[in-house]
């Protein structure tokens, strides 16, 4: 064992090599960094009499490109960022993650839950100065419950029995019962009826020319290179401080991680090798602001349940215990995170505490899939009816966290004799065709956790279709079952009841291999000010921070 302990971290040493070489600068590149600290710390001590103003640009990394600029369509993150900035939606959540007005200004909760009432604010304006009125919320939500509507988010909607618009702003919403996830509904985005109700979805220019109604506008999108927005001086609350989002498409984040330091960035996700050993030293400390908290999302390797080395819970089972988690996160996020059993933030109140992990045992994993007749044969390759067991872990290209972890993945499981081999996908692709047509054997990826535990969407067996979020085909009656007591009640400890025997079913039937929560490591340029960590995370106020004008490198006042 300690052999192949040995050569496993021999394995991670190689893998963590790229991230510690090639970082040597220039000496133009060095004497700029030690201007732009010296500006810095200058700056510092007139802070405290700087009021914050308008003006300057943010260039953010990003992975990839958005897929889709109208919301119900986009499942992916890249496109769900932008999305942000450019609807609102009658509610949404403050930094302590919990719903508020935004859009709207009258909101009652009548009749036990059963009927919502909302009015929405007069004078907010669409990108082409129409009015967003209770009949944009009436398409939407005439939308999403249209068949034809190719969205994975129509769950919420169809669970409204009768929607009612009342006058210009004014809308109520009826259910057979109470729905919990009523509220987080009308936290969705509103889109506008005037310019898509005769579109095609599938086909229409306005999902790449997005006409929306929030704090900035799409500017320009240059395919495979980056989307730029601006401003929107209309916007209901005010224009946002900082002129221009910026959102660089740099698929490799090791290549991301040089292009911030380069100064060609000024925001990203470090990988906990960067924020640990690579952002330590006197530039980094005076130039930038690091973040460090558990995140609201987990990483799983999810497996194909219509393949055949799949179907047996036993198997799966089995693999769970020819992985060591801890091994992941301390080879893998160098401890910038915690092994995960569900679907949930360890810590919350909806996480179950009480399940009891499988143990890292390779023997006891041989001993089962023995048991469900695989057999080591004389390569040392375990076979069935003459049938290697070889599978591909499909992920997306440019995160090398999920590279790094499907590596230890496959040495473990070459460990008990199963053969995987790892494929990378750019990401459009992975999702368009693989991820949403069941393409794959396994899959390593990661959800971003909702506010609201409800988890419809991804485990109920209504949504093990294509373009479903349900892509592994999951199907279980009982989870089913649970999943709509919970989403049918407001009483917490209801909820809570439901969501943990769901997590014992799924901690049982093991159709993902559940793995990690990372921290987010978010680092920022220290010239922009006003952020706030919160429990919401620090892009809860970001149309409140600001650069001095000192500081701006770009103004649309200038």
């Amino acid at each position: 064992m300690y052999f192949k302990k040995t050569v496993l971290f021999q394995i991670i040493i190689l893998l963590l090599l790229p991230f510690f070489s090639g970082c040597d600068n220039s000496q133009k590149q060095i004497a700029d960094e030690k201007k732009s600290a010296n500006e810095i710390s200058i700056l510092a001590d007139k802070l405290e009499n700087l009021e914050p103003g308008y003006g300057g640009r943010i260039i953010m990394g990003s992975t990839g490109e958005p897929s889709n600029l109208i919301p119900p369509l986009a499942t992916d993150s890249a496109s769900s960022d932008i999305n942000n900035h450019l609807y609102v939606a009658p509610l949404r959540y403050n930094k302590d993650i919990e719903l508020v007005k935004w859009a709207a200004e009258e909101l009652e909760v009548r009749d036990e839950g059963k009927s919502i009432y909302i009015r929405l604010r007069p004078g907010i304006m669409w990108f082409d100065n129409e009015e967003l009125t209770a009949d944009d919320v009436r398409f939407t939500y005439e939308l999403m419950i249209d068949p034809e509507t190719p969205t994975a988010y129509a769950q919420d909607y169809l669970a409204i029995k009768e929607f009612n618009v009342l006058d210009r702003y004014s809308f109520e919403v009826l259910y057979d019962q109470p729905f919990a996830r009523s509220l987080v509904t009308w936290a969705l985005p509103v889109l506008p009826r005037h310019v898509l109700e005769d579109e095609d979805l599938l086909r229409t220019e306005y999902s790449r020319k997005p006409v929306g109604a929030g704090a900035y506008r799409l500017h320009r999108w240059d395919a495979g290179r980056q989307v730029i927005l601006r401003a929107n001086e209309d916007f209901f609350e005010g224009r946002p401080k900082i002129d221009e989002i910026v959102y660089r498409v740099v698929p490799d984040l090791a290549t991301m991680f040089l292009e911030l330091k380069s100064g060609n960035l000024d925001m990203m996700s470090l990988t906990p090798q960067q924020h640990l050993f690579q952002t330590t030293d006197e530039y980094w400390q005076n130039n930038f602001q690091k973040f460090s908290y558990l995140a609201t999302g987990y990483t799983y390797l999810g497996y194909n349940l219509k393949h055949p080395f799949f179907t047996s819970v036993r198997v799966r089972q089995a693999l769970a215990h020819a992985i060591d988690k801890d091994e992941i996160v301390q080879g893998v996020l160098l401890g910038e995170g915690v092994p995960t059993i569900g679907p949930y933030v360890p810590g919350t109140w909806v996480y179950n505490d009480d399940i009891e992990d499988y143990p890292f045992d390779p023997g006891l994993a041989l001993e089962i899939l023995a048991q469900e007749g695989w057999v080591m044969n004389r390569n040392g390759v375990l076979e069935k009816d003459g049938l290697p067991f070889e599978f591909t872990i499909l992920t997306n290209q440019g995160n090398d966290l999920r590279v790094r972890t499907a590596t230890i993945l496959q040495y473990r499981l070459d460990q008990v004799g199963i053969k995987v081999k790892i494929r990378m996908v750019e990401w459009a692709t992975f999702i368009k065709e693989f991820v949403n047509k069941g393409r794959f054997d396994a899959v390593l990826l990661g959800w971003n956790i909702p506010q609201d535990p409800d988890m419809y969407n991804v485990w109920h067996s209504s949504q093990a279709v294509e373009n479903g979020l349900n892509f592994i085909h999951y199907k279980n009656e009982r989870v089913d079952e649970l999943l709509e007591t919970g989403r049918r009640s407001f009483d917490r400890e209801v909820r809570k009841k439901a969501y943990h025997e769901i997590q014992e079913i799924l901690h049982y039937d093991q159709p993902y291999l559940f793995l990690f929560t990372p921290n987010s490591l978010p680092v920022v340029h220290g010239r922009f000010m006003g952020i706030e960590a919160a429990p919401a995370g620090i892009m809860h106020n970001f149309y409140d921070w600001w650069v001095p004008e000192e500081l701006q490198r770009f103004s649309l006042q200038k």
